[in-house]
This record gives structure tokens, C-alpha cells and sequence, in this order.
């Protein structure tokens, strides 16, 4: 009699383990596809630092650190509002002798996505983007105030999470002795979700400065990287490594990008 009772109790707690390890799993999962998604309905505060080799006229390491808060808004039953705004916080080298360095904050970029509250097989967003002339010194920012549409759309067929986001800016005012934006941006991300919370990722940031010449207008990276779901406590965390290799460039663009 106390065999069988041990025997059911020793099945009972595995079921009750495999169950709760399985629960958890599947939590990890969908918090990993909801930091995926560009407009869910999670707060979340992303730190992304972008390390750019062989920049500039005289090959050196630019650091860009993007602070990237997302606040989603219900505004009613069917519509969500998310605000991303990215603050970029530049390490800009020397790029011409006896100039020097520079660090500041560069151009707040904040984007607003209108979305369906309702999930479906094909997620979308759209809203109005900005830039808004906030560096710090003139080598790190426009010094434009700039505005354009901006719009995301993804999929999630288990395991991936695919999709695309793309934005063009054209300033409106500003300093005349700048030159004006019309700036395009695409990134493309395609995600591969395992058990666990890990995953592979790729998401390149393509841009083209439509006011430059044909041979300095774009700037296309290739490469991925892979990220980890966990906790500390009972917070979430994303952690994530990326490089990037520039097969088009500006001239003085930078070779490559190690984004972590």
C-alpha cells in the first residue's frame, strides 16, 4: 500500500513539474515574440548600442547608443496606439585633425503606430514619424525639424516572427545653413524562436539619404545575431548580439556594426 502511494505521489509531482516547466516555456515564448513585434501592446525599454568600425575620413569607432522607450495607448476596443521614441547617445570621432571628439545626445526620433487591437494573421501598424533637432552639437544631429509616414507589418507562423518597418522623413524647418532631410529607412527582421527563450535573429537597418549623390545614397548591412529570454526576479529581460557587414555604403561610412 505505501509503495503505490509513493509511486502516485512521485507521478503526480512529475506531472505537476512537467506541467509548470511547460508553462513557463510557453510564457518565455510568447514574451519572446512580443518583444519581436513592434507594436505590441508591451512596455518595454530597450537599450540598443550600435559600435561602428572604420568610420569616417580617418577609419575610426563611432559609438551610437540608442535609448528606445515603447508605451502602448488603448484607445478604445479596436485601436492601440504605441509610441517607440529612439534618443541617440553619440560618440562621434575625430574626423578631421584638431577638431576632436565629440559625445552628446543627437536627434530624438519618436514614431507613432496606429494598430487594430484585435490580433490577426497579418499585424500592422501605421502613424506619423519625427525628428526632432535635439543634439547637443551641431556634428551629431541635423539641426532640422523633420516629419513622414511610417509604417510596420509582420506575421508570427510558429516559430518565426517576420516582418518589415519602414519610415521617410522630409524636413520642413530649421537652420538654413543646413542641409535638408529626405531620409528613407527599411528594416527588415526575421526571427526563429527555440524552446527556452532563445532564438536567432536578423535585423539590418537600411537607409538612403536621398539628397546625397548616387554613390554616397545607401547603406545596406548584412548579418544577425542571437538573443536570450530570462528573468531577474520577476523581470523580464531581452538580451540580444548582432553584427552587421556594410556591402553598400556611403564614403565615409562605416565598414561594419557589432549591435548589442
Amino acid at each position: 500500500m505505501f509503495r503505490i502511494t509513493t509511486r502516485c505521489f512521485l507521478l503526480v509531482l512529475m506531472l505537476l513539474v512537467s506541467v509548470a516547466v511547460t508553462g513557463y516555456a510557453g510564457e518565455t515564448e510568447d514574451l519572446a515574440k512580443k518583444t519581436q513585434n513592434p507594436v505590441s501592446d508591451l512596455i518595454s525599454l530597450p537599450f540598443q548600442n550600435n559600435t561602428n568600425f572604420n568610420f569616417g575620413p580617418r577609419e575610426k569607432t563611432q559609438n551610437v547608443l540608442n535609448i528606445q522607450p515603447v508605451i502602448p495607448i488603448n484607445l478604445n476596443e479596436k485601436w492601440n496606439l504605441i509610441t517607440r521614441t529612439i534618443a541617440p547617445v553619440i560618440y562621434q570621432p575625430e574626423t578631421l585633425p584638431g577638431t576632436g571628439s565629440k559625445f552628446g545626445l543627437g536627434d530624438i526620433n519618436p514614431s507613432l503606430f496606429f494598430s487594430p487591437a484585435r490580433p490577426a494573421k497579418v499585424i500592422w501598424g501605421a502613424g506619423p514619424a519625427l525628428v526632432l533637432p535635439t543634439a547637443t552639437d551641431e556634428r551629431l544631429g541635423s539641426e532640422k525639424w523633420s516629419i513622414g509616414p511610417s509604417a510596420v507589418a509582420l506575421t508570427m507562423p510558429p516559430p518565426w516572427v517576420i516582418g518589415v518597418l519602414a519610415s521617410n522623413v522630409w524636413s520642413f524647418a530649421g537652420e538654413d545653413d543646413r542641409r535638408s532631410v529626405n531620409q528613407f529607412l527599411l528594416q527588415y527582421f526575421v526571427n526563429y524562436n527555440f524552446p527556452g527563450g532563445i532564438y536567432i535573429t536578423s535585423s539590418p537597418i537600411i537607409t538612403a539619404n536621398w539628397m546625397a549623390d548616387s554613390d554616397n545614397t545607401w547603406t545596406i548591412p548584412f548579418g544577425g545575431g542571437v538573443g536570450k529570454i530570462f528573468r531577474i526576479g520577476k523581470q523580464p529581460m531581452n538580451a540580444q548580439i548582432q553584427a552587421f557587414y556594410n556591402v553598400e555604403k556611403a564614403e565615409f561610412g562605416a565598414d561594419w556594426t557589432l549591435r548589442v
